[in-house]
């Protein structure tokens, strides 16, 4: 059975952020129309990592979503 969470923060990690959730959205605005991981603020691994657990894994993509819409 997998206990691992598949929260904000336990993404942050997976994306390498050191930064708190709270402190990176202030900073950052995903503009209108634009995916999550096409945002100029990623890195391309950054941005892959988004993509696939967006499309491909089920763990993960709540929070990506979670993350989508805070940014908007």
């Amino acid at each position: 059975m997998e206990l691992s969470a598949h929260n904000l923060p336990a993404l942050f990690v997976q994306l390498g952020l050191l930064t708190d959730v709270d402190d990176f959205i202030a900073a950052h605005h995903l503009p209108k129309g634009i995916a999550l991981a096409d945002a100029h603020f990623w890195s391309p691994v950054q941005a892959e990592f988004i993509r696939k657990a967006h499309d491909e894994d089920a763990q993960w993509s709540a929070a990506v979503d979670e993350l989508a819409a805070r940014l908007s």
